[in-house]
C-alpha cells in the first residue's frame, strides 16, 4: 500500500505541479499560474468533453449494475447447467479490453458479422444499412465494451452478497405474503445494497479514466477527457502537455467529488432505513 500510494500520489503530486505552469525541463516555470485551467474553463469544447465523458461511464455503470444484479439473484437459485453457467460469465473478466474492443469492431460495425448476418436474413437490403454502433456521438460500441467487460465483475460482487445474507429473510416475506417483485424490492435490494455501492465506485471511476475504448471506437469529435488529455501531450506545442496535466486534475477532482457525494447519499439512505453505512 506505502509503495501503490507513493506511486499515485507523487504522479499526482507531479501532474498538478506542471499544471500550475512548472516545467523547467519544457523552458517554462510560471509557477503558480492557473492560467491552463483558465483555458480549459473558458472553453466550450472541454465542458462537451466532460458531458460526454461522465454520460459514457453513468451509462455504462448503469447498465451493468442493471444486468449484474439480475444474474446475480439468477445464480442464487438452482437451475440446469448452473456449474457450466457459473464459468462461462466469468470469461470477459480474463480478456484484456483491446480484446474486447476488437470484437466489438468485429461484430458491431457497418461490415461486421451482425450486419452481415441481418443482411443475409433480409432485415437489411446492405451490410452498409446497418444502423451506426461504432464512431458516433452515443458511443454505444463503447457503452457495450465497459458493459460486456464489467458485468462479470458486479455480478460476483452481488452474488458474494448474497451468499452471505441466505435466504431465509426473502423466504419469510414470502411465507407473509409477498410476492417476488416485493420480495426483490423490498428485501433483497436492501441487502446487496454495499455490494451494489463498491461495485459501482469501482465501475463509474474507471469508466471516466478509461481511454483505448473512447479512442478506438468514439466518434473522434468530441473526444472524452482522458482522449482529450492524450492530444494535449502529444501536441507539437510542449506547452500543450501543460494543459494535458490540468485536464488529468481536473477529471481527477470532478471525479473524487463525485464519488464523495455519491458515498454521502448512500450513507443517508442508509441512516434512513436504519442500517449501517459499508462504505
Amino acid at each position: 500500500m506505502l509503495v501503490l500510494g507513493g506511486l499515485f500520489l507523487g504522479s499526482l503530486g507531479f501532474a498538478v505541479a506542471q499544471s500550475l505552469g512548472y516545467a523547467p525541463w519544457y523552458g517554462i516555470n510560471t509557477f503558480p499560474s492557473l492560467t491552463y485551467y483558465q483555458k480549459l474553463m473558458a472553453d466550450n469544447y472541454f465542458w462537451v468533453s466532460v458531458g460526454l465523458t461522465f454520460y459514457y461511464a453513468i451509462v455504462a455503470t448503469v447498465l451493468s449494475l442493471a444486468f449484474g444484479t439480475i444474474l446475480a439473484v439468477i445464480l442464487v437459485k438452482n437451475f440446469p447447467y448452473k456449474n457450466v453457467y457459473k464459468y462461462i460469465y466469468k470469461l470477459p473478466m480474463m480478456v484484456p479490453y483491446s480484446v474486447g474492443i476488437a470484437l466489438a469492431v468485429l461484430m458491431m460495425s457497418n461490415t461486421g458479422i451482425v450486419s452481415r448476418l441481418m443482411w443475409s436474413l433480409g432485415v437489411i437490403e446492405r451490410p452498409n444499412d446497418f444502423i451506426p454502433l461504432l464512431k458516433t456521438y452515443y458511443g454505444w460500441g463503447i457503452i457495450a465494451v465497459y458493459v460486456w467487460k464489467q458485468l462479470p465483475f458486479v455480478t460476483i460482487s452481488i452474488y458474494a452478497v448474497l451468499l452471505g445474507i441466505g435466504r431465509d429473510t426473502a423466504d419469510a416475506a414470502a411465507v407473509l405474503g409477498a410476492g417476488r417483485i416485493t420480495i426483490f424490492f423490498r428485501v433483497t435490494l436492501p441487502q446487496v445494497m454495499p455490494g451494489i455501492i463498491t461495485a459501482s465506485l469501482i465501475c463509474f471511476a474507471f469508466n471516466v479514466g478509461a481511454f483505448e475504448a473512447p479512442y478506438i471506437l468514439g466518434a473522434g469529435f468530441p473526444e472524452t477527457l482522458p482522449v482529450m488529455a492524450w492530444r494535449f501531450f502529444n501536441d507539437a506545442n510542449v506547452e500543450m502537455r501543460l494543459m494535458a496535466m490540468a485536464t488529468v486534475v481536473i477529471l481527477t477532482i470532478f471525479v473524487s467529488l463525485v464519488l464523495y457525494l455519491y458515498v454521502l447519499a448512500y450513507g443517508a439512505y442508509e441512516r434512513k432505513i436504519g442500517g449501517f453505512n459499508h462504505v
